[in-house]
């Protein structure tokens, strides 16, 4: 049921003239996900990527930024107390890469060969594969032997969302 909830929001939101994701995002595993930190305040995030949808059942305040209105492909911001403290992908959205070029929907093989050594963690439905330093964790979401997502959370933060 939350996943319904959580997609029917994601799937209202439109661009903004000025502000708008952009194509394609680009992971710097560590440091930014679609040029958005941790750490970043809310008008900061607002003023890069524009309108956004609002997720009523997460249990952290979450934000849905899609590329067209009723498309699922974009990305979502978590924020706590007012900063950024979760950023992922949505629905493989299209030309996203890493800054070594490992694209969404490369297949799994593809991922550990382009990346330093990665933790599985089975969560309900898909695999992330996560690598952590001092302050932020890197994830990269995995179905059906293809890379499917991106995430940039708080170190040592849960990577199911």
């Amino acid at each position: 049921m939350r996943t319904l909830a959580v997609l029917a929001a994601a799937l209202v939101l439109g661009g903004s003239a000025g502000a708008a994701l952009p194509t394609p995002g680009v992971f710097l595993p560590g440091s930014s996900l679609g040029g958005i930190r941790l750490g970043e305040s809310a008008a900061d995030v607002r003023k890069a990527l524009g309108p956004h949808g609002v997720c009523m059942q997460c249990a952290t305040t979450t934000w849905y930024f899609n590329y067209e209105r009723f498309q699922r492909r974009g990305l979502a911001v978590e924020l706590t107390r007012g900063l950024v403290s979760a950023v992922y992908t949505l629905w493989q959205p299209a030309g996203w890469h890493t800054s070594n070029g490992l694209r969404l929907g490369a297949l799994e093989a593809q991922l550990t060969s382009k990346t330093q050594p990665l933790v599985a963690v089975v969560c309900p439905g898909y695999d992330a594969r996560v690598a952590d330093t001092r302050t932020a964790r890197s994830v990269y979401y995995v179905t059906e032997g293809r890379l499917w997502g991106f995430g940039l959370l708080r170190a040592h933060a849960n990577p199911c969302r």
